[in-house]
């Protein structure tokens, strides 16, 4: 069995490359350069393809960029969010489309290659905030999938969400066991050097380690004010 995996090069789809690994005979994974600012995770996701020794394909989407600036991770006028990753304050960085956009283009290549699934890292936590993250949305998008591509894609096609109804801190369990060297791998969408420890996606990473029980190895600016940022969320 084969698979595509789309990856950021973050702690979830990173994840989900690891658990592909381990399930499918044979992987490849995709990642997708849309313009934006925290684009070294790109890089990321190219070393852990290295290292796991797959194929890794960057689909070069910028040229869309000035179509669809209207979030803080596309258009640098737009402030990206700090503090607990809420509904509310993270609708600053929705995409439109970006799932839809990606899985398209990964669908594409699993029926060209004669692929089983596609796999994707999208998880319960990001329900709430992003309409292309929810169970309804993977299963629609399988079946049109199906039907757009019926007689070429492989019978048995799945689009595989693993981390469907998984919180942050489950998959930071998961990843433990699957040896995910997380050290690796991206998730502040500021885009720095190192992980700012102060937006959302890193307030994110930080509590879901914490709760996980796992030791986080990564460098942050910041290693304080994730605990202020659940704390005020929770009073």
């Amino acid at each position: 069995m084969s698979a595509v995996v789309i990856t950021s090069g973050g702690m979830d789809s990173t994840t989900a490359v690891y658990w592909a690994k381990h399930f499918f005979e044979n992987i490849e994974c995709m990642s997708f350069d849309y313009g934006q600012r925290h684009v070294k995770e790109l890089s990321c996701a190219a070393e852990i393809a290295k290292d796991l020794g797959v194929e890794h394909n960057i689909v070069d989407l910028t040229g869309v960029n000035k179509l669809i600036a209207v979030s803080a991770l596309t258009n640098p006028t737009i402030e990206v969010p700090e503090g607990h990753y809420a509904e509310e304050t993270m609708k600053a960085t929705v995409v439109p489309n970006r799932n839809a956009m990606m899985l398209n283009i990964g669908i594409a290549r699993a029926v060209a290659t004669g692929a089983e699934a596609v796999v994707v890292g999208v998880h319960a936590g990001d329900h709430a905030v992003y309409p292309d993250c929810r169970p309804e949305f993977i299963e629609l998008q399988e079946r049109t999938a199906q039907v757009a591509n019926e007689g070429f894609i492989h019978p048995e096609f799945q689009l595989c969400a693993p981390f469907m109804f998984m919180t942050k801190a489950q998959i930071a369990g998961l990843g433990n066991e699957l040896e995910v060297p997380w050290h690796k791998t991206w998730t502040c969408y500021k885009g720095g050097e190192i992980h700012c420890g102060r937006c959302s996606t890193c307030v994110e990473r930080l509590e879901a380690f914490h709760l996980a029980g796992v030791a986080e190895t990564t460098e942050y600016e910041d290693t304080l004010y994730w605990r202020e940022a659940i704390a005020a969320f929770d009073g």
